[in-house]
């Protein structure tokens, strides 16, 4: 599998405090745990009669989408205005672009909107990097997933999740089930899980859907679920990327189901505490069973509750980030 380079002087400023949340790739233990502390701290905020806190007050965050997705813009939009920042979403993906206009020339029209925070979620792999390193240097930059390389916050919201519910990751071990070779979501949990210290990460899928060089990631591969999900302590469950999909890479969906579906029978390999996760929209019938979906070992609710916290973490924290690195640049400019 190819992996963009580790971009952490790009992600991190002087201090090593979080400037842009691009790929968890290279950021240290330390600093993902901070993302879940925060984020925990922020859980509390959802339960209030007046959900905001003023973090973020008189910052603009722009949710510049040239991919559609409802689940992740909504929650990033929630997690903006509960820090008290303005908000304005942008769906370019069928408007200036179809046009000719490229990357370059829209992200000039971005910046001439005076935001301080842009979050980018693009079809192509490596989009939110190549902004980070164009935009001028007071933009924090997150990326709401890139193509098939990086869906950071999904993958700390669902890191989040496990935290919440099984304590640590030491002595975890975890399934990803379904479509590893087109998805994000499945690079950076791997990625969150190997930082995070889990000993025990499985992946299961048909080799059609394996992406070469899976081993790098520190994982453990099946092509069979009965014996991939023995004994896990939980199944992280990935829709299946028609859009992505070209090649007749599966015989069927009813084909993906019969052999890779997650139903109660199957779940019943775990072990009896495991937790059911699945990023979402969920393909009911090809992934997963609804009687597992909507089971007591599921959590699928819990990952957007938990997203929106992330959400508020990493936007309060690359804004800080950001905010320290400024006043670092001016006592240079000072001294000198």
């Amino acid at each position: 599998m190819t992996t963009l380079a580790t971009k952490r002087p790009l992600q991190l400023n002087d201090q090593g405090q979080l400037r842009h949340f691009l790929s968890i790739d290279g950021l240290p233990r330390e600093l993902l745990t901070e993302i879940l502390d925060t984020a925990d701290s922020f859980l509390e905020v959802g339960e209030r009669a007046v959900k905001k806190v003023p973090l973020l007050r008189g910052k603009t965050v722009c949710n510049v989408f040239f991919e559609n997705s409802t689940r992740t813009r909504t929650t990033f939009e929630l997690a903006a205005q509960r820090l008290s920042a303005d908000v304005i979403s942008l769906n370019v993906s069928t408007s200036s672009t179809s046009k000719g206009e490229t990357l370059f020339d829209t992200l000039r029209n971005l910046e001439a909107m005076a935001a301080d925070i842009f979050v980018v979620r693009h079809g192509d792999s490596g989009a939110a990097h190549f902004i980070a390193e164009h935009v001028c240097p007071n933009l924090a930059i997150i990326n709401g997933g890139d193509g098939r390389h990086a869906h950071p916050t999904q993958g700390m919201l669902d890191m989040l999740t496990i935290r919440r519910h099984k304590g640590s990751f030491e002595n975890l071990s975890v399934a990803i089930v379904g479509d590893i070779l087109h998805s994000r979501v499945a690079r950076s949990n791997m990625l969150a899980l190997k930082t995070l210290g889990c000993p025990d990460i499985r992946v299961i899928a048909p080799k059609t859907l394996l992406p070469v060089g899976i081993e790098q990631y520190g994982v453990s591969v099946y092509s069979d679920m009965a014996e991939g999900l023995k004994d896990v302590d939980v199944v992280i469950m990935l829709r299946l990327q028609r859009e992505r999909m070209t090649g007749g890479l599966l015989p069927s969906e009813g084909e993906f189901y019969r052999l890779f579906g997650l139903t109660e029978e199957r779940l019943k390999l775990a072990k009896p505490d495991a937790l059911v996760m699945h990023p979402g929209p969920i393909n009911r019938g090809v992934e997963i069973e609804s009687a597992v979906a909507d089971g007591p070992q599921s959590v699928i609710l819990n990952q957007v509750t938990y997203g929106i916290a992330i959400r508020m973490a990493v936007l309060s924290m690359t804004m800080s980030g950001q905010n320290a690195q400024r006043q670092l640049n001016q006592d240079a400019e000072e001294q000198n």
